[in-house]
């Protein structure tokens, strides 16, 4: 069974600048979206295309070129034309993040085509009526235009999260202090703190609550116990070494 990413086609209308379908190739390859459809580009192929999809050149170089939209369209189960301003008839009007969600949902059954603009005055009417969701990227209302390159990347990003799930890397999970050891931590900086005349032991006030709360808030690893006991230990030596020495 095919992989729902797989029958996502990207379809541009007449780009105009080969940076932008460069840059396009780049953000769909960074999301796993491969299909990429051009529908009469001003420049293609361009060197200035090649240079800004970067490492997403083989997205690029299997570009489909055709001459109308109708053709781009061609077997496609649903469309989804993006459009930041609003059309007096236009279809089913839904955030990027929902229709991502339907176009998921309809790959399931065939091809779905994310069919974005002209870089300068987007779908026209006739284009947007050819789809049967029009998607939309919220945001401010004072300046809701994004370059092209840019909105593909939202749109492919909003797909590969409704694809695969939100989970990303994780930093490696290193052994916790136990509470035996986190104690004598604190005990040990108690000490060090009074050594340095810090903390006055007949009035603490509120300072070894304090820190306290910031060694349990904070976690500790073993490791990062065995630094901090280190640094105290340190701390203690140098004093001592003061004493000795008169100062």
């Amino acid at each position: 069974m095919a992989v729902p990413l797989d029958r996502i086609r990207i379809v541009l209308c007449a780009p105009s600048h080969p940076g932008n379908v460069g840059a396009t190739a780049r953000a769909m390859q960074a999301m796993g979206v491969s299909r990429l459809v051009l529908v009469n580009p001003q420049r293609f192929p361009d060197a200035e295309a090649d240079a800004l999809a970067s490492g997403a050149v083989a997205v690029l170089h299997a570009a489909e070129v055709v001459t109308t939209l109708d053709a781009a369209l061609a077997g496609a189960v649903l469309a989804i034309g993006f459009s930041a301003r609003p059309r007096e008839f236009a279809a089913t009007v839904l955030p990027v993040r929902a229709a991502a969600a339907e176009a998921l949902r309809y790959a399931q059954a065939g091809d779905v085509a994310l069919v974005f603009g002209h870089e300068m005055s987007g779908l026209s009417n006739a284009e947007l009526a050819r789809c049967q969701i029009v998607a939309t990227i919220p945001t401010d209302p004072a300046f809701a235009s994004l370059n092209l390159a840019a909105a593909v990347q939202v749109a492919a990003y909003e797909l590969r999260v409704a694809a695969h799930g939100g989970a990303v890397w994780q930093a490696p999970a290193f052994e916790p202090a136990t509470q035996d050891e986190i104690a004598q931590l604190f005990a040990h900086a108690e000490r060090a703190l009074i050594a340095l005349a810090f903390l006055r032991r007949a009035h603490p006030k509120r300072l070894l609550p304090r820190l306290r709360r910031l060694f349990a808030r904070a976690r500790l690893e073993k490791e990062e116990v065995n630094i901090l006991r280190g640094i105290l230990a340190r701390i203690e030596e140098r004093l001592g070494q003061g004493e000795r020495s008169g100062k």
